[in-house]
């Protein structure tokens, strides 16, 4: 499947089948947060959260992805991702775009 953040895919005529998400709410373990609290002091990246939150990019496109295949879509146009804090060491991240159907326009 096609995904693509712009709003249309060049030379290519499609018929829009609606709105399409996927998301998902992640969390690192106790220890490993408590590491991650320690890392503050210092510095640096917080590799275990960055692990997460690609994880939860992941899962939340392939629930976005499964929609769309759902309702016969050849691609996903205008693709975004939000992301929110749902608790002291959670976020949730939202996958959504348009799902559409390529057509073939006669003249």
């Amino acid at each position: 499947m096609l995904l693509v953040t712009t709003e249309y895919i060049s030379g290519a005529d499609t018929q829009m089948l609606g709105l399409v998400k996927g998301s998902t709410i992640q969390t690192v373990n106790v220890i490993r947060d408590m590491g991650a609290s320690l890392k503050t002091l210092v510095g640096g990246e917080l590799k275990k959260y960055t692990e997460m939150m690609d994880e939860a990019r992941r899962i939340a496109t392939e629930r976005m992805m499964f929609e769309a295949q759902a309702l016969g879509a050849d691609a996903i146009i205008g693709v975004r991702y939000a992301t929110s804090a749902v608790m002291q060491s959670a976020a949730e991240i939202m996958a959504y775009g348009t799902a559409v159907r390529f057509v073939n326009r006669t003249n």
